[in-house]
This record gives C-alpha cells, sequence and structure tokens, in this order.
C-alpha cells in the first residue's frame, strides 16, 4: 500500500503470523485482564491433565500432555475470562439498559464478569439483583403458564460443557419440547447434515496423528491463525516436514502463508519464519463447489484412471459414482473458471499433485459451511477424497474445522432439533419418561417464531443469541416480543439489553473456575474437532460467591418448572460422575465414561468410516452432485460482488477483545471493507473511501451501510467486512436450505462511493 494514501488505522504489517507480535499480544492481554503474578501459572494449567480446557478453539493437544499448549488468541480467550474486571449490581445501578445500549460490544464485555443474579427493571431502566431462588421460582412459573412447551425456545452455545448441554436438553425434552437452536445452526450444520448422507457421520475422521503421515494437505475456506490457532502447530510441522499446503481461500490470510512458533527458540531468536501454503489459489466467494468439481474433472480427464482412482475403493465402498462422473463431466471448463475466478491449468496442477498423494486430508471452515448450498459444498469434499480411498487409513480424511471448543460435543450429547428414535430410547432408559419426537426449531427458526410471537420464552445457556445471527434489527424485534429471555453466562453482551416482558441474567462459573459440589471439586468433559472426550478442571477461585455452574443453575430451572419431574435433578448435580453414568445409558459410545476420562487425553469416539463402515442407507458412501457451479445467480452479474463476513484477529465468534486485526493491516478499527485494486477501480472507489455497500438480493427491502474501502489481497469479484456488524446486510432467510446455515460468507451486494 506504500503508494496509496494513508488512511487512518490502516497500515501494513510485514511480520509472520506467530513470531514475537503474538507474545507482545499475550503479554498485553494478560497485563490489561489479570493480576502479572497469577496469570503465567493460569496459562500453563491450559490444555493439561488436571489442568483446564482451553475456552477458546477445538483444536486438539497430543495426548493432552504437552508443556506448553496455549496460543495467543487462547491466551486471549482465558485471560478474558480470568479477568480481574468485575459487573456487580452497582455498575448496573450506574448505567440504564437504554444508556449501555449505545455501548459497543466490545465495551460491554471489557467491564469484566458477572457476579450476581440480576433481573430487569422497567420502572428504573436498569438490572437489579434477585435471590437464586426466587430467579428460577419465576423462570419456572413464566414455563409452566406457556400454553404450549414449544413456545419456548432452548438456545445452547458451544462453550457449554458435555454434563451442562445434556442436562438442558433433558430438561427441555422433559419439560416438551425439541426446540434447540444453538451455534452448531450458525457455522457447522452443513457438515452435520452433509456428511452423514455422504459418509454417514456428521463429523470429521481425521485424528492428530494422522496429520504425522499425511502427504498432502489441502486447506479450504478458513483462517487457522485466529479461528483455531493451535492448528498453526501443526501445519508448521507438516510443513517443515515437506508435507505440501494447498490452500483456497479469497483473501491472502499471513497465518497461511508464513508462520513463527513463538514455542521455537531457533526461529524466535533469529526473528525466522516457515512457509505454511505450498500453493494458495484465491477463490471467488462462492465459488468453491466450482473448484473442487475443477479438480476431479481434472481427475476423471486422467489417461489412465487405474493410476489416478481408487477404483477397487470404489467399488467395494461407494454408491454413485456413475451418476457423479456424468455430472463433472458434463461441466464446462469455462464455467469452472468463471465461477471459481481460477485458471484450469491451477485446478489441474493441484489434481496432479492430489493423484500422487497416497494419504490426503482436507481441512475446511466456515468458509465453505456457511453459503447458500453450504451442504452441498462439503459433500463435494467427501467426493474429492471418495476417489482416491481417502478415508480409512492412517493420514488421510476430511478435518472439518469446529469453532467453540465443545460445539461438537454439545451436539454429541443431545443438542439437536431432530431427535431420533434412538435417542429417545436411550433418555427413557435412563429417566423413565417418553420424549416429544417431532423436529423443533433450529436457530433462525426460533427467531422467526419470536418475531411472529409463536414463541414467548428464551433460555440461552451462554452465548450472545440475537447478534450472533443475520438480521439484527429483525433479532432485536423478535427479543423485544419475549414474555421472558434468561441468559447463563460470565459477561455482559448485547442480547442481554434487548428488552421483552421480563429478562434475567444469571453469572455462571468459567471453565477457569473451581466448580465445587457437595461430593467435592467436580470436573467436566469436553470434546474436541478429532473426538476425543477428556476432562477439564478449572483452578481459580470464582470470580464471586454468588457464582454457580451451568449444571447447577439448569438442575434448579428444571425442578422449579417441573415440579412432578423423574428426574432427580439435585441427585446429579451433587456429583458430576452421575452425569456422566446417565449419558452413557443413553448413548452406548460412551461406554466406560467416568473411567476413561480420568486417563490423560481422554478417549476418543468411534467413527464409522476410520474403520470404512458406512452408516447410510445403502450402506455405502455416496457420490453426491453439486447442481450447477453456482450457489446464487446473482453473482454471475457484472456489477455484483460477493460479500464474506469475517472476524478479526482480536475476535473469537461473537466476543471482540479489542479494535486490532494486525495480519490484516488494521488497527484501532472495524468499519472497513476489503477489497481487490481491480475492483475498486471498476466501481469508481480508491483506497480510503467512504463507500456504500447495498444488498443486491431480488425481492425484500434493500439494505445498506457505510464502511472504509480498503485496498486488500482478496479475490477479484470478492469483497470482505466484519462480523457481526456486517449482518445488517444478510437476510435473515439467506440460508442453505437443507441445513438451515445462515450464508453469511457470500452475500451478493453492489458498492458505490458513499454520497456525502
Amino acid at each position: 500500500m506504500a503508494d496509496k494514501r494513508q488512511v487512518p488505522g490502516i497500515r501494513p504489517y510485514s511480520s509472520p503470523a506467530g513470531g514475537w507480535g503474538a507474545l507482545r499480544a499475550t503479554a498485553k492481554a494478560v497485563r490489561e485482564q489479570m493480576d502479572l503474578t497469577e496469570a503465567p501459572l493460569l496459562l500453563l494449567r491450559t490444555n493439561k491433565p488436571e489442568g483446564f480446557d482451553c475456552p477458546g478453539c477445538a483444536w486438539p493437544d497430543k495426548k493432552h500432555t504437552s508443556t506448553f499448549q496455549f496460543c495467543e488468541n487462547g491466551a486471549k480467550a482465558v485471560t478474558w475470562e480470568a479477568t480481574n474486571k468485575r459487573v456487580t449490581p452497582e455498575f448496573f445501578a450506574r448505567h440504564t439498559v437504554s444508556e449501555l445500549s449505545k455501548w459497543s460490544d466490545y465495551e460491554l464485555e471489557n467491564e469484566g464478569r458477572l457476579t450476581h443474579p440480576m433481573r430487569y427493571d422497567r420502572a428504573s431502566d436498569t438490572y437489579q439483583p434477585i435471590g437464586w431462588d426466587e430467579a428460577f421460582n419465576r423462570i419456572g412459573a413464566s414455563l409452566r403458564n406457556l400454553p404450549d412447551p414449544d413456545m419456548a425456545e432452548f438456545y445452547t452455545s458451544g462453550r457449554a460443557s458435555n454434563e451442562a448441554a445434556f442436562l438442558f436438553q433433558i430438561f427441555a425434552r422433559e419439560f416438551g419440547t425439541n426446540n434447540f437452536p444453538d451455534c452448531s445452526n450458525m457455522c457447522h450444520e452443513a457438515t452435520s447434515v452433509g456428511l452423514p448422507k455422504s459418509i454417514g457421520i456428521g463429523k470429521g475422521t481425521v485424528s492428530l496423528e494422522d496429520f504425522d503421515h499425511c502427504e498432502l494437505i489441502i486447506a479450504m475456506g478458513h483462517n487457522p491463525g485466529t479461528n483455531h490457532p493451535r492448528m498453526m502447530g501443526t501445519l508448521h510441522e507438516c510443513s517443515r516436514r515437506g508435507v505440501p499446503i494447498i490452500v483456497f481461500n479469497p483473501l491472502k490470510e499471513r497465518a497461511l502463508e508464513r508462520f513463527a512458533d513463538p514455542q521455537d527458540p531457533i526461529e524466535m531468536s533469529t526473528f525466522g519464519s516457515t512457509p505454511i501454503a505450498s500453493s494458495y489459489y484465491q477463490v471467488r466467494v462462492g465459488g468453491d463447489a466450482a473448484a473442487l468439481k475443477g479438480i476431479m474433472k481434472a481427475l476423471l480427464e486422467g489417461a489412465d484412471r487405474s493410476d489416478v482412482l481408487d477404483l477397487a475403493f470404489i467399488a467395494e465402498h461407494t454408491n454413485g459414482f456413475d451418476t457423479f462422473t456424468a455430472d463433472v463431466q458434463n461441466t464446462d471448463w469455462v464455467d469452472i473458471e468463471r465461477v471459481s475466478g481460477l485458471k484450469r491449468e491451477d485446478l489441474e496442477r493441484v489434481a496432479e499433485l492430489y493423484a500422487r498423494s497416497k494419504a490426503t486430508i482436507v481441512t475446511y471452515g466456515m468458509g465453505i459451511t456457511q453459503h447458500a448450498k453450504g451442504t452441498a459444498n462439503v459433500q463435494q469434499i467427501a467426493n474429492l477424497l471418495l476417489l482416491r480411498g481417502n478415508f480409512g487409513k492412517p493420514g488421510a480424511g476430511i478435518c472439518p474445522l469446529r469453532g467453540h471448543s465443545n460445539v461438537q460435543g454439545n451436539r454429541t450429547v443431545g443438542i439437536t432439533e431432530k431427535p431420533t428414535p434412538a435417542l429417545a430410547a436411550g433418555i427413557e432408559r435412563a429417566f423413565g419418561f417418553t420424549p416429544p419426537l417431532h423436529h423443533g426449531h433450529d436457530a433462525v427458526a426460533a427467531m422467526k417464531a419470536m418475531v411472529d410471537g409463536r414463541s414467548k420464552v428464551l433460555i440461552c445457556l451462554g452465548g450472545n443469541f440475537a447478534i450472533a445471527l443475520p438480521d439484527p434489527e429483525l433479532c432485536a424485534d423478535g427479543m423485544r416480543k419475549l414474555d421472558l429471555a434468561v441468559h447463563l453466562n460470565t459477561k455482559l453482551n448485547r442480547s442481554h439489553l434487548l428488552i421483552g416482558g421480563e429478562s434475567i441474567i444469571l453469572p455462571v462459573l468459567g471453565r477457569t473456575e473451581q466448580d465445587i459440589q457437595e461430593s467435592g471439586p467436580q470436573s467436566v468433559t469436553i470434546e474436541d474437532s478429532m473426538s476425543m472426550v477428556h476432562a477439564s478442571r478449572g483452578k481459580l477461585r470464582p470470580a464471586s460467591e454468588q457464582l454457580r455452574s451451568e449444571i447447577a443453575i439448569v438442575a434448579g430451572m428444571a425442578k422449579a418448572a417441573l415440579p412432578t419431574s423423574k428426574v432427580d435433578w439435585m441427585h446429579l448435580v451433587a456429583d458430576y460422575d452421575r452425569i456422566r453414568d446417565k449419558i452413557e445409558i443413553v448413548y452406548p459410545d460412551f461406554d466406560r465414561y467416568n473411567e476413561r476420562i480420568r486417563v490423560p487425553g481422554g478417549f476418543r469416539l468411534p467413527l464409522g468410516p476410520t474403520e470404512r463402515l458406512w452408516l447410510t442407507e445403502s450402506g455405502k458412501a455416496e457420490f453426491l452432485i453439486f447442481d450447477g457451479l453456482n450457489e446464487d445467480d446473482t453473482l454471475a452479474s457484472s456489477d455484483i460482488l460477493a460479500l464474506s463476513t469475517i472476524r478479526s484477529h482480536d475476535q473469537y465468534n461473537t466476543t471482540i477483545y479489542g479494535l486490532d486485526d494486525r495480519y490484516r493491516g488494521v488497527f484501532g478499527r472495524r468499519d472497513v471493507l476489503f477489497m481487490n485494486d481491480e475492483d475498486l477501480s471498476a466501481n469508481g472507489v480508491e483506497h480510503g473511501d467512504l463507500v456504500e455497500i447495498e444488498t443486491a438480493l431480488s425481492g425484500g427491502r434493500t439494505r445498506s451501510m457505510t464502511l472504509t474501502a480498503i485496498s486488500y489481497d482478496i479475490a477479484r469479484g470478492s469483497v470482505a467486512a466484519y462480523y457481526p456488524e456486517a449482518n445488517f446486510l444478510i437476510p435473515i432467510d439467506h440460508q442453505d436450505k437443507i441445513s438451515g446455515t445462515p450464508s453469511y460468507k457470500s452475500m451478493p451486494v453492489r458498492v458505490s462511493r458513499a454520497r456525502l
């Protein structure tokens, strides 16, 4: 950008990801949030046996025994939770909800930890203290007074433990509903829905050890340096042993270009770094399926298929190959190039490398799933792997990169709006009641029901529900139509300020804090992205004596709402081993649960494809076609750009730790639109101009916002802006119709110079 005019807060960052910049950022997070003498010991307990699981990303650790397994953004997550700052009743007395509503999301959370249960008082427009028993009684009465159990919504955030999530779904199902909007609906639901159709299970199939044996990694639609940063250590190791890492991503991301491992004394002392991507292809936003079809078309056009395809595997283990082949062969290279934004020779080069690899892993993130055809995107990745038998052998498989550290575990232990007969039978075995079997609401359906007045009570087990969804004006309207909203959180967030009839905030223990119940100190369990289940035990003194665990709060609400419950809620709370015993009854895959979590590193849940067992209707893995190439015909128009929402490096999901995004050269601001130089010129815009971004969907109201356009290395035809601010541009109905996931990553927009 040296030849462009200077823009406040925009300056090049030339250092690698990680390195000294990461250590400085870690030190800053510690200095701003914690006691300097307390923080080092706490961080060294992260991801350790007898320690706690990082509340950040879901990337696993080797056997949970490493001596130093936290990263910059993990340190931010830990210090953000373990902060010395407090939000007390006195704070709420000083600040009305109307005033707090004008604060930024960063300012709200940066005030610190919630310390007391609080209830909104309309007369004073403030939150005021409420006793735990009174809070539970009010919640219980509101639920019992609903004419229909399906008028209640039970939202779950990925940070909840297996034990808390399991009890939460038992509570809701005994109450009589399957309304389980959860954060999976907004991120990897396309994985949960798409992969079972392809390979029989909605999870990844690789282990951490597979990365020690792979010969090729294809990374699609993710930014590991920010969103799953412990993965950088694994990619660093793979790159150093010569494994090609092929990246498909619209934006050039520093962590995928080069990385300096803060734990490598030579790299740190020499200010060196390691290249990560061996090849970097900037696919156009929304062009992932086209790129995948191009690679597969090149493979199928190989002179000798027996050298390129695993024909024996295809014959024995797959179904639908001929139909799939015909679809790919009938796809024109001209269309593949146009939609993907990539050249035929580049995709053929990738196909050649893939054909030479005996063990390939494909990793992908929300750049694949959060599209109007996200489910089909995921299935194309499975197709690519099936062509060469890259399941059920060392060093190979599919690796969806989950975000929050237990979002996968929540789904495993029952947070789903689509219950199966097996789940219902398991609940009846364990608890003696028959749960409902009808499908409930996912996140988008829940918000629509709230807007329509069909749902009147919302209970949030963590998270920032209204801000995580698209269409914030509609979501605010839905929240304000509720009779009751209940929020179980560690910190204040914007959803707490969207008041309907009544709002109650219940402060919870963080993962870093001691959880002591009747039988003594407790541990909870977490499932990482690779289906490893392990224990987490907090060590810090709780931020307030008023805090309760999520498990205890869920049980307190259930006991109040269900006076004739068949569940002995308080008995379960007294010793979390008892909850795990119940999980084992419902889910036989958790056999010897309590015994196995006491082994460092925990245990791995069974995954059929690793044994080449396919729990699909046909009993085989399925080749599934992508209908066409583009997910939205609007994107084919020459004046339309594809907007992707992204997270900054000072951010985790809706939590904003600070206002810098240093790897992208943005400091102290979030009001920017990343644009390709050619797109700037084509739209009559210069670097640093204020621009108006307007939605380009047919029908519905026009949405627009003003940002500062900045030049960035991003694929032509693609633009990017920060989440959740840019959610304003995304209608709630703009979603993958199969999975229900909002299309945060491919919104058709027009960009023009703002009229001042």
